[in-house]
This record gives C-alpha cells, sequence and structure tokens, in this order.
C-alpha cells in the first residue's frame, strides 16, 4: 500500500552504508520510515531525506516500517544548518515534538508550529531565546497543557505588579499571593503579557511581538521549567543547548 504525505524530518540516522532511518512529522502524526539509499549523493532521495527537510513523501508499508519511495524537496531551512547554536535549538524542538507524539488535529497544529519556529530561526528574524520560549510553551498548549494565566488563582487580580507562574499547579498568582504561598515572583507585567499573547493569539499573530532582554530572560526560564514539567522526563538536547544558547 502507498501513501503520500507531507513531513519534516525531526531525525535522520544513518543505518548499514547508505540508508537513513527517518522520524517523521505529518500532519496526521509521526511516522517511522526507511530511506534505503539515501545517502549515496546520486539518490533520488539525498535531498529530500536530510535532516529538519520538509518535503512531500510517497510511502509504502515495509514489514517492520514504511519505506521511502520518493522524497521532493519543498523547504529547506539552510540557516539552521550555519549555526551551532540554531541546530541545538531546532534539535530540542525536535525531541520535544516527538517526545509530546501528537496525532490528528494536533498533529498538524504542531507541524505547522515547528514549520514556522523554523523559519523565523533560520531567517534571524526573531531572537533564538523568545522562539524558544514561544515553541515551548505554545506546543504544551497544543498538546492540552494550557497553564491558567487568566487571573490571580487566589484573589482574581488581573494585572499590576510582578507576578508569579507556579509550574507545578500551572496557575498564576499576584506578588501578594505569592508571598503568602512562600513563592517568588517570576514573571514581570511585559512576560506576563507574552505569555498571555502565546496562548490566546491565532498562528498568524502568535510571534507578532517584541519583548525587551530582561523580560525575555523571565519569560523563557517560566515557559522551560513548564515544558519539562508537562514532559514529565529528561530531554538530552536540552543539556547541549544550555552550553550553546546565548
Amino acid at each position: 500500500m502507498r501513501t503520500t504525505t507531507m513531513g519534516l524530518v525531526l531525525r535522520a540516522t544513518k543505518t548499514g552504508e547508505a540508508d537513513r532511518a527517518l522520524l517523521l512529522l505529518t500532519p496526521d502524526g509521526l511516522v517511522s520510515a526507511m530511506a534505503k539509499g539515501a545517502l549515496r549523493l546520486k539518490s533520488r532521495l539525498f535531498s529530500g531525506t536530510g535532516l529538519f527537510c520538509y518535503s512531500e513523501f510517497t510511502l509504502f508499508e515495509g514489514k517492520t516500517m514504511f519505506v521511502v519511495d520518493e522524497a521532493e524537496v519543498r523547504q529547506v531551512f539552510w540557516g539552521i544548518h550555519e549555526s551551532v547554536e540554531h541546530m541545538a535549538l531546532a534539535m530540542y524542538f525536535a525531541e520535544l515534538a516527538s517526545t509530546l507524539s501528537p496525532t490528528g488535529q494536533e498533529a498538524e497544529a504542531q507541524l505547522r508550529l515547528l514549520l514556522n519556529s523554523l523559519y523565523l530561526l533560520s531567517e534571524g528574524r526573531r531572537a533564538p531565546r523568545l522562539v524558544k520560549a514561544v515553541y515551548e510553551l505554545r506546543a504544551m498548549t497544543l498538546a492540552g497543557f494550557m497553564p491558567d494565566l487568566v487571573a490571580c488563582a487566589d484573589c482574581v487580580k488581573y494585572e499590576g505588579g510582578a507576578f508569579c507562574f507556579d509550574a507545578r499547579k500551572g496557575s498564576l498568582y499576584c506578588g501578594e499571593c505569592a508571598a503568602k504561598r512562600e513563592l517568588e515572583c517570576n514573571l514581570d507585567p511585559a512576560a506576563l503579557a507574552a505569555m498571555r499573547h502565546i496562548v490566546f493569539s491565532g498562528d498568524d499573530k502568535l510571534f507578532s511581538f517584541s519583548l525587551a532582554e530582561h523580560s525575555t530572560q523571565l519569560l523563557g526560564a517560566v515557559t522551560g521549567r513548564w515544558a519539562l514539567y508537562c514532559v514529565d522526563r529528561p530531554l538530552r538536547s536540552l543539556d547541549f543547548l544550555n552550553t550553546v544558547l546565548d
């Protein structure tokens, strides 16, 4: 049985002399596939099966996994491969996406989010730390881990001064209520506004905001902690990312 699908290569591992074992994120979910002979320069599968290539794949079912029959490139994010920082961040995104293992409509939304994030990284249109924070929070929200950011969970205060986001509960507390709970504030007004924007905005507006460096650092610390709490497992790519991210 043959099938055709768009897919982003999340992982491409050499196997045998010239084969690639692929993990693809498609609009329907994750797909494991073997691209036989793809590492040979003259192979018609060479270009379309590279890491972070977005391609149209023609697959047929093998005994244990899908086999790639054709791979036609639609988008190559060249800028990612030119920077260690960008590549490390892309690998982190890929590990998060594979860990979440989305299906159905969620898979389509996660794929769109990842493609947009990789494009902005590749073109240098947003600071890497900001792209990381947006991706983490939006990916968790799409996966069903939407934090409660409407107002303080205790007194319903909406804004004014610093707030605390408690990743253990996924809840927000104003400065006074955080102090009563012996929690430290970790969001300034700009970082909190950014979190609400990331969670509630449409796809076309997701990255349409700017943030000062200090607020970006606060935002990134919170979204990173939230992502790790949600996936509930260590991410190998994150250790390397933390050594290269400026």
